[in-house]
């Protein structure tokens, strides 16, 4: 198994507790790699600020103060070179409320918000709760590059006089790419053509795998770019506390961070006050356990790649993983009316791809956040899924 100097091997038992991941199977002998939380205890620096701010027992309506607003800026700009503006910040209690709160701040009912799928769903649901539409430009595979590309000409010919907004995933989940600088600024260029807004979502950002592709924050693009963008992300995914609703929308355009803040007005609740410890406690003093948490998802990822290999007939991993510790796995050779449906018969829960915007009984996606010990039992259940198909 792959070591590190923190015990990923180990973890807490989830069953029987506030889990959604492990309560969706409660009572079943089905293991959960549905759901994009890890298993993994969260930083011990995280932990102990949490316990340190339980202990002076009041918790009432919070605001962040000034060294955890300093902790995201100075992060932002150690990690990514990226100069943030404190007042550029919108705190958010998670990151699927800035999706929503962007469709409705920059768009009206009827208008259209592009996104490239497969695609985490909330980019597809989060116009369509308030009247607005999504417009899905497939994603296109190069099998011969093993590398899933923008199908430009598509894009280009999805933009209509009502599209308003594009929602880019990058990192990308599902399909685990991350975008290089020229594709990217090619988004850039497209999104001020056409007079868009860029929506951003880089909370996989955190998890890149390989170390030559550095991820690039939309922000840094330019002055034009960055007037028109907004960019989400969160400590949630990386240092595992989605739990504790901290999320944040960088903008630096003033008339669009007003509009967007207008549009939070008596629908978004208040950041948890455990929320900005955990954040202001991760980017600080969690870079040693983030990059033992990459070296061990590394490993279980090279590991889960060459199981499928070997013994996954009809399953196929169509390109590399590059980042987040999700795999989206081609199941469409095994012939499957119900592939989710039939894994959890054989005692593996995985996320069903159609919601995604694949079509029904192609893709499944699996989650790797989890000791080397459960993913090689659940491969093993898988086997036995493949086998008795």
């Amino acid at each position: 198994m792959t070591r590190t100097s923190f015990d990923f091997d180990t973890c807490p038992e989830r069953r029987a507790t506030d889990s959604q991941k492990w309560q969706k199977y409660a009572g079943k002998d089905i293991l959960p790699l549905w759901v994009a939380d890890m298993d993994f205890q969260s930083p011990p620096a995280v932990m102990a600020a949490i316990r340190e701010r339980a202990e002076h027992g009041v918790f009432g309506y919070a605001r962040p103060v000034p060294s955890q607003i300093e902790a995201v800026v100075d992060m932002l700009f150690a990690r990514y070179g990226w100069s943030v503006d404190p007042s550029w910040l919108v705190w958010l209690p998670g990151l699927v409320v800035g999706l929503n709160v962007t469709a409705q701040a920059v768009a009206e009912a009827g208008e259209e918000v592009l996104c490239l799928t497969p695609v985490y769903p909330p980019f597809m649901s989060a116009p369509k709760n308030s009247g607005r539409v999504s417009r899905p430009v497939p994603l296109v595979l190069d099998r011969a590059a093993r590398r899933w590309e923008i199908d430009w000409e598509a894009l280009e010919k999805a933009v209509t006089p009502k599209t308003k907004a594009f929602f880019l995933c990058n990192p990308h989940n599902p399909v685990a790419r991350v975008f290089t600088r020229g594709e990217l600024e090619r988004i850039g260029e497209f999104c001020i053509r056409h007079q868009l807004t860029l929506c951003s979502d880089e909370i996989h950002a955190d998890l890149v795998l390989e170390s030559t592709l550095p991820h690039i924050p939309t922000g840094t693009l330019g002055e034009e770019v960055a007037r028109r963008t907004i960019t989400l992300l969160a400590p949630s995914k990386t240092y595992n506390v989605p739990g504790l609703g901290c999320a944040l929308a960088i903008i630096p355009d003033a008339a669009l961070r007003r509009r967007f803040v207008q549009t939070t007005a008596g629908i978004v609740a208040e950041v948890n006050v455990f929320g900005y410890v955990a954040c202001e406690a991760a980017f600080r003093h969690g870079e040693s356990w983030r990059q033992g948490v990459l070296t061990y998802l590394r490993g279980n990822r090279d590991f889960f790649i060459e199981y499928v290999a070997k013994y996954l007939p009809g399953v196929s991993i169509e390109a590399p993983i590059e980042a987040t510790y999700l795999a989206w796995m081609n199941v469409k050779a095994l012939g499957l009316k119900d592939p989710i449906g039939h894994f959890e018969g054989h005692g593996v829960g995985l996320s069903e791809g159609r919601f995604f915007g694949a079509e029904p009984g192609e893709y499944v996606r699996l989650n790797f956040g989890c000791p080397r010990s459960t993913l090689e039992s659940a491969l093993v259940r898988m086997r036995q899924g493949v086998e008795a198909r």
